[in-house]
């Protein structure tokens, strides 16, 4: 049997017990709202076994790419939402897969691309992407544009669709729950806007991490989509997703150099095996580029961060007191806690899968697009 000892760093572990305690806390909080599905979103995790534990019987997903659309429904994940804006080149392949018997839907706030949609000769569906205070995409309930997009579409109107990735900016559970309220009332509006103007309206779509876990009422929604709370990461931790225990990533890295006159330690991960996301410099507690735990995961290690990266070096220094350099030889290794998990995980072909601590599997990630 392997052990952590045994991989190539750095490279991506995932904790499967910290993982289906995750999952299982989400289902459970929209579990709460009668009549409200949950669709996850598959662009963190992107992997078959995670959409498993996430969407069992093959339930309806989320995805980000043309790639994971393809890849879910070869591992029989066939009712989708690609939710990222459609473009008409892209329409082919989308047709392609439904002709293949699944059912992926596509998003649009574009007339033009409408008229592309309703034109195209393939099985294709679409959602309207709706604003609801993120001002990312999307058109708000009231815009003039939302009737003459549903118009456009005609019969290939399968309903709306937002997405509250402001609530990120949230720092209580009040705020959260504020947030989800302001969206699943956007959203329903211009549900029931098109329904007044005779459109049938099947799939009212919403939500994000924190809203799906705090709204405190659903009403008029049929499914909420979140992702990141799958594997979790620090910047969530500290928006009330979950806790700092709830992480179910880690970057498994060796110590390459130490450096005891300015107190530090060098990785050989670094912005490549990291990413460069600063997220936690705006929450509460600054984690630096990641925060360094021993190899099994526990923080032992004092207050220790990633305060720099280089393409392949971080440097770990003690937030507060000093660095154990003398737990910290060359070749000793640390897992770093990532800040953003779906951008480090993209830096990773595969997971290492842990459970009760033990090396127990290998899992494939669908990357690129």
């Amino acid at each position: 049997m392997r052990s952590l000892q045994d991989l190539p760093t750095p490279c991506l572990l995932l904790d499967l017990d910290i993982l289906r305690r995750n999952v299982a806390r989400m289902a459970e909080a929209v579990a709460r709202h009668p009549g409200v599905a949950l669709r996850p979103h598959m662009k963190t995790a992107k992997n078959a076994q995670v959409a498993d534990l996430a969407a069992p019987g093959k339930g309806a997903i989320t995805v980000s790419t043309l790639a994971e659309a393809r890849y879910f429904a070869e591992h029989g994940f066939r009712d989708q939402i690609y939710a990222v804006g459609i473009v008409p080149a892209k329409l082919d392949a989308v047709a392609a897969l439904n002709q293949a018997g699944n059912a992926v839907k596509v998003i649009t706030d574009d007339l033009e691309v409408a008229r592309g949609i309703a034109a195209h000769p393939g099985p294709i569906e679409a959602l309207i992407e709706v604003d609801v205070g993120e001002a990312r995409a999307g058109v708000t309930a009231e815009d003039p544009a939302l009737l003459a997009i549903a118009a456009a579409l005609g019969p290939r109107l399968a309903g709306v669709a937002s997405h509250s990735g402001h609530s990120y900016a949230g720092r209580s559970l009040d705020e959260m729950a504020a947030i989800a309220e302001a969206e699943r009332a956007g959203v329903v509006a211009a549900a029931e806007r098109l329904r007044a103007a005779g459109h049938a309206v099947r799939i009212v779509s919403a939500g994000a991490s924190p809203t799906a876990l705090h709204a405190r009422h659903l009403e008029g929604v049929t499914e909420m989509r979140a992702g990141v709370y799958m594997l979790g990461d620090l910047f969530q931790a500290q928006i009330g997703t979950h806790g700092l225990d709830d992480i179910a990533v880690t970057v498994l890295a060796s110590v390459i150099g130490r450096y005891p006159r300015r107190d530090a330690a060098l990785l050989d991960a670094g912005a490549l095996a990291l990413s460069k996301d600063r997220s936690t410099e705006k929450a509460p507690r600054d984690w630096g580029f990641g925060r360094v735990l021993d190899l099994d995961g526990r923080p032992t290690l004092g207050d220790a961060v990633v305060t720099r990266v280089h393409q392949e070096h971080g440097e770990l220094r003690a937030a507060s007191g000093t660095l154990p350099l003398d737990r910290l030889p060359v070749g000793a290794r640390v897992r770093v806690v990532p800040n953003h998990a779906c951008l480090t995980a993209a830096a990773h072909e595969r997971y290492h899968v842990l459970e009760g601590g033990r090396l127990v599997a290998e899992w494939a990630r669908v990357n690129y697009w």
